[in-house]
């Protein structure tokens, strides 16, 4: 079935030896027309006020459905089977598409941490604070983590979020000395457990990362968490803002008591699970692959972290529409952190020049890709600079490409010479600093 099947772009990274990219970050930000990189603050606000309506107008849609059920949909429908499958679609187009416009103000909320909605950071943080206590999210701690994440995406050491398991994490035998048998013990099952596993990441995977930092930096303790305001993912200054996320969710958690059970579960909850599986697809997606590299120390770079990251096509149209572009352009946006989403595709095609083969896009179905990261990106190895996940059998589909010593020595320049790009990237110069706080 044509579903089920790789991309042509994930085919020809296959069995491609790999080799860090060789651009540097000033080639690839002086592709891009610095008009691109303003911020609109009336588009901004057209896209919050745009989402915000969605949600009221389905909320309200949804209220309706209950008493057109019991007027027989003003006369027209009297049978009674066919009432009830009226009203059962009804809920399904308001649970999906409340569920696409959550992610989407998700998204919001997201580019108002890395204020790249309005210029003032007041009125960044205000609008996410309010986005994401709405879904539940605790804006300032994750806030934080995400931009530790963005500051050292795909080194293992340094990551916050989707940090591969390594082999003796499993408690694997030394690749060398692994038989079949080790490797069938430990990712050997059924198809069945495997889809039950799925929904559970896909339905609660990221309060189970908020909770427990599940799939997050091996540096932190068992029980770190993104709601204690002591917790080692923050520093002590950041405490308070961390007390403000917690009272966030919490006045939500309230609202959604006080509204009753009634319309927590047909109103709220099950468009929040959906809510969930989008924000885990995409962002699980964006980092885990088959075909795209972790580095250690002695590797990464924060040009190569940010090029080992994917593309894709997330729902067509949709994915454009309801989620910010954060699927069809998130290259871009590793590149340029404070860049406007509107402005994505166009961003996304002048990195894409520079980057050439280093730009990674999958046009693979985005529900097979899951399916295929989950069960193929397993492990990696406890050793190399540069390494790939491996599957159930023990096995990467890249290796990496050896290099001279010429290459090795000038692979090492564009990390020191360029820290005066990436300070302006993740927004780390003192005035900066200054103006967030």
């Amino acid at each position: 079935m044509l579903y089920f099947r790789n991309g042509p772009e994930y085919e020809a990274r296959l069995g491609k030896p790999f080799a860090p990219p060789k651009v540097t970050l000033k080639e690839i930000h002086d592709a891009v027309p610095k008009h691109l990189l303003r911020k609109d603050p009336v588009k901004a606000a057209y896209y919050v006020v745009r989402d915000i309506t969605f949600t009221v107008l389905l909320y309200k849609f949804a209220y309706s459905i209950t008493p057109l059920a019991a007027s027989d949909f003003g006369g027209y429908i009297t049978n009674e089977w066919q009432k009830s499958l009226v009203k059962g679609a009804m809920w399904v187009f308001y649970w999906w598409f409340q569920g696409l416009v959550g992610a989407g103000i998700f998204c919001l909320g997201h580019d108002a941490g890395h204020t790249s909605l309005f210029d003032n950071n007041k009125v960044n943080n205000t609008i996410g604070y309010l986005l994401h206590s709405y879904l539940l999210i605790p804006y300032f701690a994750w806030r934080q983590t995400h931009h530790a994440h963005h500051k050292a995406t795909a080194s293992m050491e340094r990551d916050e979020n989707y940090v591969p398991y390594t082999r003796s994490r499993f408690g694997l035998p030394e690749e060398k000395n692994a038989t079949h048998a080790d490797y069938s013990e430990i990712f050997e099952e059924t198809p069945i457990y495997t889809l039950f596993r799925m929904f559970v990441m896909q339905g609660f995977g990221w309060w189970i990362y908020l909770s427990q930092n599940t799939m997050g930096s091996p540096m932190y303790p068992p029980g770190t968490n993104h709601f204690t305001p002591s917790s080692p993912l923050f520093k002590k200054e950041q405490r308070n803002a961390i007390i403000m996320s917690n009272i966030g969710i919490s006045t939500m958690a309230a609202i959604l008591i006080y509204k009753g059970r009634e319309f927590f579960f047909w109103y709220y909850l099950i468009p929040y699970v959906f809510v969930n599986h989008w924000i885990v697809m995409f962002t699980f997606l964006h980092h885990s692959d088959p075909t795209i590299p972790h580095y250690r120390q002695g590797e990464w770079s924060f040009l190569r972290g940010a090029a080992a990251t994917v593309d894709r096509p997330l729902l067509g149209w949709m994915g454009r529409f309801f989620f910010h572009n954060i699927s069809h352009d998130h290259v871009a946006h590793h590149f340029f952190l404070r860049a406007p989403f509107y402005n994505g595709p166009e961003i996304t095609k002048a990195v894409r020049k520079v980057l050439g083969d280093d730009y990674n896009y999958d046009s693979t179905p985005t529900f097979y890709a899951l399916y295929r990261s989950f069960t193929q990106c397993l492990f990696i190895e406890d050793e190399g600079d540069i390494v790939f996940y491996k599957n159930k059998k023990g096995v990467a589909v890249r290796d990496v490409k050896p290099k001279d010593d010429d290459e090795a020595d000038a692979s090492k320049k564009p990390i020191e010479l360029e820290q005066e790009v990436v300070d302006a990237v993740t927004g780390e110069t003192q005035a900066s600093k200054a103006k967030e706080e």
